[in-house]
């Protein structure tokens, strides 16, 4: 009740309070006039629906029963079958819809009497329907016929009186239509009449609560608006307006104290105003209308030395200036320095900038800056932009640099220089169109005008704000030209002479899709090459893929150098572009490998013919500079689409023929077959678990031991290798070891049994070594030394223990740097031993160049030592060189005791073999040692 009290007596209760009346009563009679329009719109909707239809309906009955009756005198007079047939349907369909009528005026009216009527009419009709049957055939009976006219009179006079009932219906709804609107019309007038009293009375009501008030405050603010402060503010009531003059007053006290504040804030800062002056950088003299210096400030009197006693005299500026007055040399200059704008060199050689504001009174006041700095600055921007002048008149690209308008603003020497224009020709200023002439004019650009080069620009550089575009002009030159907008709207574009660059990225593109020595597509153009034929290849024809390799080309270029091995590999691809078509393409793979692609093919025939053509062309002499030489070739056919529809696919199925080919007769070919597609995936697959397991470490170390035949023990063990496949079982080493070289896998494989074997051999007896094979590749990585260091070290095992077995081919590659890597070993501690010796054609050249340890007598010379015409008497030569080089002698392969015994006659020192042990696991070692050393001697 409080809220609904402190409500009314607010402006805003008032007018919310009086806006909710007028609302409800303009509400009240909206509701009404709405329901008043609804009550009359059904009493149309009534009169027209019901009455008006049913009126309609009612006479659609009348016309039905005439044209019933005009239906069947038609009907009795016809002789027609047909036509009776058919008057008769139309009198039935008549009636039917006669009593559809009746049923939709009774419907319509909803009148009792109307009803009564629609029924007597249905029924007479019904009755002359059936006295219109009796009559069918009896045209001469008079009294039925008259019988008959009297029903249809009857039934007229009825359907007649149904026509004025429904009429009587319809007056009677409009009279009550009337009468409605009649009474709402006058209610209407009456509840409007009210309403505008009551509007009236509360616009009274809120003009004597408000509009008196608001004439108080009005007043009220109007006095302080003219500076009347000390007027008295009446006191308002409770509601907005008398909050309104109570702030006023509030206001009014406000100002009063804001205006006292400001006076003394005014007088504060006409303070800090004088002691800025005083303190202020610039100088500041002020000069009053009859040209007295008024005020100079501190910074003033510093710069001018005559100007305290300029402002102690009291003269005029301007006289001083004019020399009216006669007065000290310093008060002159400071004087005319002061009467104009401009910059002045002081004695002390200080720069100053004196700049002038009049003021209201006709004076001025003069501020002097000292811009020494900024002199010195402008001084060193004279110097940069001299500087970049030069450089921009020495720099290699052409440069041109328009504004918004295109007109040419910075032009240096070297565009004159790239477009062969005289000195001058080109000068700022030009319009971009001037310029373009120019080079027009200099012939570089023949058949072309000036609307073509415009439009030609258009087109590259206005579609981007930055865009290089090469010109080629005609001298063959070509010149970059790279477009940027600035900032300002103009553009800036460097010209810069790329002929040699874009020859030398031809040549690189060339370079990259050809063969440096033979000119011939290498295997990138290849491989697009026929990537295109296998996009053009129809149902009908096909093409071949060859793969070539040079029987015996490795030893010739060992042999003879590699100026010989070039100029043979030059001949050969001249041969071999004389042998294809034009139509036919021919690549270098390799060092001695090249392909062919041999295109429009029916049969496998039409690629035989071409093979064996270069059998025969390839196998012929090579006739060089130099030298004479024969080769022969080897190759490998691959039919598309039948064997491949990708260019890889078809290049490894012909490496796959090639490969076979070799392996069944060099200087032949043969076709790709899915037999060999298979053994290539059973190698890739063996390859796959091969690199697993390297990666699982999935290898064994078993040990062989080494026999000494003068001390009667075992002196040592050969680590050697072993596989356990999940699969396979046991896989032989002859199998994945020139895998494991062939894929660079030899390297960590040989790592890890180097370390396996050091850590095993650690744990030994004194006195026992440990041998290792080392990969020809293993010699090929740097960090071989590193490794056998390491390896003993961290297995704390003396360098005399380990034995590094090398073969003839470590040798045979690069025999001074692997000589060196040996020396390094040596100086480990470590014995170098040469495996397999005597399996080679130059062992003794290598036994010369590197003081080996040991000397390994291959196993197949041991295997025939005791046959007739074996080899005893090489067995027995490479003891005696043994002993004569002062390096031990091994047998492998020592199986018998026979053999022994021969070995032994012949003075060999260590022999290994079946016949002591087969490579067995580290486990079984005590074993093996206290077998043959004894007890005492075996592994703790």
């Amino acid at each position: 009740m409080p809220r609904m009290v402190d409500a009314r007596v607010t402006i805003r209760g008032r007018i919310l309070l009086a806006f909710l009346t007028m609302s409800l009563i303009t509400g009240a009679l909206g509701l009404y006039a709405i329901r008043g329009l609804q009550d009359a719109g059904e009493l149309v909707n009534r009169t027209y629906d019901e009455s008006l239809m049913s009126i309609n309906y009612a006479r659609a009955a009348a016309a039905d029963f005439a044209k019933m009756r005009s239906a069947f005198a038609r009907r009795m007079v016809t002789g027609d079958p047909a036509a009776a047939s058919k008057l008769d349907a139309e009198i039935n369909e008549l009636a039917a819809t006669l009593s559809d009528d009746l049923g939709i005026a009774v419907e319509r009216s909803q009148s009792d009497r109307v009803i009564r009527s629609a029924k007597a009419v249905q029924e007479g009709v019904e009755l002359w329907e059936s006295m219109r049957h009796g009559l069918d055939g009896s045209t001469g009976k008079s009294a039925a016929w008259d019988a008959l006219d009297r029903q249809a009179g009857i039934v007229d006079g009825q359907i007649e009186l149904l026509v004025n009932y429904t009429a009587g219906d319809g007056f009677v709804f409009r009279q009550t239509a009337r009468t409605v609107v009649a009474q709402e019309i006058r209610f209407n007038v009456i509840a409007m009449a009210v309403a505008l009293i009551l509007s009236g009375f509360v616009a009274y009501l809120l003009n004597r609560r408000i509009i008196g008030p608001l004439a108080s405050a009005s007043a009220v603010a109007e006095r302080i608006a003219a500076g009347r402060l000390d007027d008295a503010v009446p006191t308002g009531g409770r509601d907005e307006l008398g909050a309104l003059l109570r702030a006023m007053a509030t206001m009014r006290d406000n100002i009063q104290a804001m205006m006292e504040r400001e006076v003394s804030q005014r007088r504060s800062a006409e303070a800090l105003l004088a002691d800025a002056l005083q303190s202020s950088r610039e100088g500041v003299v002020v000069v009053d209308a009859h040209g007295r210096i008024a005020l100079a400030n501190a910074q003033a009197l510093e710069f001018f030395s005559g100007l305290r006693s300029a402002v102690e005299v009291g003269s005029s500026v301007i006289a001083l200036a004019n020399g009216e007055i006669d007065a000290p040399a310093p008060m002159i200059d400071c004087a005319r320095t002061l009467s104009r704008d401009g910059e002045v060199l002081l004695a002390d050689g200080r720069w100053l900038r004196v700049s002038r504001s009049a003021t209201q009174e006709g004076g001025f006041v003069a501020v002097c800056s000292d811009i020494s700095v900024l002199k010195e600055q402008e001084a060193g921007l004279t110097q940069t932009n001299l500087r970049l002048d030069a450089a921009l008149d020495n720099m290699s690209q052409g440069l041109c640099l328009y504004d918004a308008d295109h007109r040419l603003m910075v032009v240096n020497r070297r565009y004159a220089e790239i477009y062969n224009l005289p000195p001058g020709s080109v000068v700022p200023g030009m319009s971009a169109e001037a310029v373009l002439q120019c080079s027009l004019g200099a012939g570089h650009h023949p058949g072309s005008t000036l609307a073509d080069m415009l439009r030609e620009a258009a087109c590259i550089f206005g579609t981007s704000r930055q865009r290089t575009h090469f010109q080629e002009l005609a001298n063959g030159r070509v010149v970059a030209i790279e477009q940027r907008m600035t900032a300002d709207g103009g553009f800036v574009a460097t010209y810069d002479d790329v002929t040699e660059r874009r020859q030398a990225e031809a040549r690189i593109a060339y370079l990259a899709h050809h063969d440096t020595l033979t000119g011939l597509p290498n295997r990138i153009l290849f491989s697009e090459q026929v990537d295109a034929a296998i996009a053009q290849a129809g149902r009908g024809t096909g093409f071949a893929v060859f793969c070539l390799d040079l029987d015996d080309f490795r030893p010739v270029n060992d042999t003879l150098g590699h100026v010989v091995g070039d100029e043979l590999l030059q001949a050969a691809a001249n041969r071999i572009g004389a042998c294809i078509r034009e139509i036919d393409s021919c690549a270098r793979l390799g060092s001695d490998e090249f392909a062919i692609l041999q295109r429009g093919i029916d049969t496998a025939e039409d690629a035989a013919v071409l093979a064996r053509r270069l059998v025969e062309v390839l196998g012929a002499p090579f006739v060089l500079s130099s030298h004479t030489v024969t080769l022969g070739v080897t190759l490998g056919i691959t039919l598309a689409p039948y064997d491949g529809t990708s260019c890889e696919k078809l290049l490894m199925n012909a490496d796959v023929a090639l490969a076979r080919s070799k392996v069944d007769a060099r200087g032949s070919f043969r076709f790709f077959e899915p037999e060999m597609d298979a053994r290539l995936q059973a190698r890739r697959l063996f390859e796959v678990d091969l690199r697993e397991a390297v990666a699982n470490e999935a290898f064994e170390v078993h040990y062989q031991p080494i026999y000494c035949l003068n001390a009667e023990r075992i002196c040592g063990f050969e680590a050697l290798l072993r596989w356990n496949h999940p699969v396979r079982g046991w896989v032989s080493p002859v199998e994945f070891i020139p895998v494991a070289e062939e894929l660079g896998l030899i390297v960590p494989l040989g790592e890890w049994v180097l370390h396996r074997a050091c850590e095993e051999a650690a744990r030994w007896p004194e006195g026992l070594k440990v041998a290792v094979n080392v990969s020809a590749v293993q010699f090929t990585s740097a960090s071989l030394i590193t490794v056998v260091r390491e390896a003993l070290q961290r297995a704390g095992l003396p360098g005399q223990r380990l034995e590094l077995e090398i073969t003839e081919s470590v040798l045979v590659a690069n025999p001074g740097a692997t000589t060196a890597i040996l020396h390094n070993l040596k100086m480990l501690g470590a014995r170098v031993s040469m495996d397999d010796f005597g399996t080679g054609y130059s062992s003794l050249s290598y036994l010369r160049s590197f003081p080996f340890d040991k000397i390994k007598i291959d196993q197949s010379f041991v295997r025939d030592l005791c046959a007739e015409n074996g080899t005893e008497f090489i067995v027995r030569a490479v003891i005696g060189l043994g002993a004569s080089l002062r390096m031990t002698t091994t047998a492998e392969g020592v199986e018998t005791e026979a053999q022994l015994s021969k070995l032994r006659a012949e003075g060999c020192d260590e022999v290994q073999g079946y016949l002591f042990s087969r490579p067995v696991p580290s486990v079984e070692l005590p074993a093996l040692i206290t077998r043959w050393n004894g007890a005492a001697r075996a592994i703790a």
